[in-house]
């Protein structure tokens, strides 16, 4: 897929991947999926510690997602598998804009995109968001669901780890934050304060989940 194109649907093969992966391979439970609404736009912003963030993100949420994943992954078979299954390849040296306008289009026939705010894999604390997520729902019109996940590394562990099998994940799906613009705003400070909304709220559900499930997140 390049930035010109639009991204195609995600095909039901895809999402069994995600399945197998998540509760096959690994043992996921998954905690507040009635906060995503049935249908319409929806952007999912997760934390981000380990490569595999992506594929249990696709295997555990209720509706097809499109996922914005850096474009270093989009080779060999492994690139294969995402760009048939409708996966958004992310250009960083370019600003990440051809991604951003491709999962938009997404939102704007009523989909579903994955976005990781943190931009890359790291401790997952969700102390820091990019300006994407924010764009995307701003321009999108779509609420944003927080989800926590955790477990998928430890501390010590790789960002490029992979975990064992049958290892014990936990993902938690927040209330959803609604981006609203009042009157009088632009649409630039629209999109700063929902950067802050959006990052408060992934930041705090990660402390709580952690502190519920018992789950710590890696200190390296």
């Amino acid at each position: 897929m390049t930035g010109g194109e639009p991204v195609r649907d995600m095909p039901a093969w895809a999402r069994g991947i995600g399945r197998v992966l998540a509760h096959g391979v690994w043992d996921a439970r998954v905690v507040g999926a009635e906060h995503v609404p049935a249908e319409g736009p929806v952007l999912f912003a997760a934390n981000h510690t380990s490569v595999v963030d992506g594929p249990i993100l696709a295997g555990v949420v209720p509706r097809p997602v499109h996922i914005l994943v850096k474009e270093e992954m989009f080779r060999g078979p492994i690139g294969a598998v995402l760009r048939a299954s409708g996966q958004i390849p992310v250009d960083r040296t370019g600003g990440g804009r051809a991604a951003l306008t491709a999962a938009l289009g997404v939102l704007q026939r009523g989909g579903a995109v994955g976005v990781f705010p943190e931009g890359n894999r790291g401790r997952g604390d969700a102390a820091s968001a990019r300006a994407g997520v924010a764009w995307l729902a701003v321009n999108g019109h779509a609420p944003v669901i927080p989800v926590a996940m955790l477990g998928t590394r430890r501390t010590g562990e790789s960002v490029g780890h992979i975990p064992g099998l049958r290892r014990r994940l936990h993902v938690e799906l927040g209330a959803p934050v609604h981006v609203e613009r009042r009157p009088g705003m632009s649409r630039r400070d629209v999109t700063a304060a929902a950067i802050e909304e959006i990052r408060d709220a992934l930041s705090a559900l990660v402390a709580d989940a952690s502190a519920r499930a018992r789950f710590e997140l890696p200190t390296d």
